[in-house]
């Protein structure tokens, strides 16, 4: 890594963003970035994985085949409204692909990547994989786990970020998959018919805080975003670097700051410190921006701007001849990428001839999956009422102009419009319903 300051020094001076409204300030990203893949990482014998036995790596999920698309965009979209022609259409996507979704290969690679990390310091502990849309679905992850011997889970959610999206939505999924987990207990004979268990006593999960600014995930998409740039060659130098993410609507993106930093405000943190490490490794300035992809909905309904498609066409009349695309808001390449920005983006840039090269997304890169095996060990600690101090096991480290996203979500965090509650029940928060969960 670059010299102790040096990373402060670079975002001043450097990684200039076209957005006046990410932070100014730029960290010591050296000091506090994770080190590299063979240097030593915090120890995990099982005793520090206590009061966990198991862990769930918790995701959208996506078709294994073509018989599933429809199928599996019906689950998406319902109580939405969407018109089945439309699916048909955003079906359509999935058979370029052989009707197949990458995410699901890409989410069993990284919990291979996480038994291995955690076999590299000594540790060991089951982990499940269960999705909201798509078999295997959360339910059934868990009835596995707790036929395992597994009694409190610590939720891994595949998304970095903030938002319902990203946030409520899941935990709302989780508290229903956990009512669902005790009906199926009770009425197999899994449980005492004078003491049924309900979804707040058939299995404790806690969920993992949001990462996107832990040290592990910016440092890497900072090695990503430096590969793609050497894989321009002279074009590099001038070379703007755009970060992609998921778009959401205007509506979303006001509740998601209703109790922390909102979705944009960390993608542009993030950005920032990304953006900074990665022209001072490259040793020339970087200019940056945010983009958005596959906004859905009515056109009537205003989503997060500019969509990445746009801003090639206006870099483009600015002479731009070569750019980097980073997917910083996906944790791997699933059909958001696969489509939207090696798809369709790649046929816009070719179409006013501006060479793209595009980062790899964190995936199952060495220091993202060390930083989520620290991340989980930071929270076992927590619950196991160790210090938070700096310095000590339980201490929350993050990079960046915002601190740690709770371990449990405040009450009125991450609705899906601001102020209105929905009265549906999700786990893990302060306001979640007893009678539905158990709260760490």
């Amino acid at each position: 890594m670059s010299p102790r300051g040096a990373g402060a020094r670079a975002g001043a001076r450097r990684g200039r963003c076209h957005d006046r409204d990410v932070p100014q300030t730029v960290p010591d990203l050296a000091a506090h970035l994770a080190p590299a893949p063979d240097a030593a990482s915090t120890p995990a014998p099982d005793a520090a994985l206590a009061p966990y036995d198991a862990l769930l790596l918790y995701s959208f999920g996506g078709p294994n085949g073509p018989e599933d698309v429809l199928p599996f965009l019906r689950n998406v979209t319902r109580g939405k409204h969407i018109p089945e022609d439309r699916l048909v259409q955003v079906g359509a996507h999935y058979a370029l692909f052989g009707g197949r979704s990458p995410i699901n290969g890409h989410n069993l690679d990284l919990i291979e990547a996480l038994h291995a990390e955690l076999a590299r310091r000594g540790a060991d502990l089951p982990i499940g994989y269960g999705n909201r849309n798509w078999e295997p679905y959360t339910t059934d992850a868990l009835a596995d786990l707790r036929a395992g011997g597994a009694r409190r889970v610590l939720a891994i959610v595949t998304s970095a970020y903030g938002s319902y999206s990203g946030c409520r939505q899941y935990r709302e999924n989780l508290a229903a998959s956990l009512a669902g987990l005790a009906e199926r207990v009770n009425g197999t004979g899994g449980a005492d018919a004078a003491s049924p268990v309900t979804g707040a006593t058939v299995l404790t999960v806690d969920k993992l805080r949001h990462y996107s600014n832990h040290p592990g995930f910016v440092r890497a998409n900072a090695d990503a975003v430096v590969e793609a740039y050497a894989e321009l060659g002279d074009a590099a130098r001038h070379a703007p670097l755009v970060f992609v993410t998921h778009s959401i609507p205007l509506a979303m993106e006001e509740a998601s700051g209703a109790q922390r930093p909102g979705y944009r405000s960390q993608h542009l943190d993030v950005g920032g410190l990304v953006a900074a490490e990665v022209a001072e490794r490259l040793g020339h300035p970087v200019e940056w921006q945010l983009a958005y992809c596959s906004r859905s909905g009515p056109p009537q309904q205003p989503w997060l701007e500019p969509d990445v498609n746009d801003v090639l066409k206006d870099l483009a009349g600015t002479g731009t001849t070569a750019v980097v695309l980073s997917p910083i808001g996906f944790v791997s390449d699933h059909m958001e990428v696969a489509f939207d920005l090696d798809t369709e983006a790649m046929e816009t840039a070719r179409e006013y001839g501006i060479a793209v090269a595009r980062a790899g997304t964190v995936s199952t890169r060495p220091a993202f999956v060390a930083g989520l095996v620290d991340l989980v060990l930071e929270r076992a600690a927590r619950e196991r009422g160790a210090g938070t101090a700096a310095g000590e096991p339980g201490a929350p480290v993050t990079v960046g102009a915002f601190g740690a996203a709770p371990d449990v979500c405040r009450p009125g965090c991450c609705f899906q419009r601001a102020g209105i509650d929905t009265g549906i029940p999700a786990a893990c928060g302060a306001d979640s319903d007893p009678t539905q969960w158990s709260p760490s």
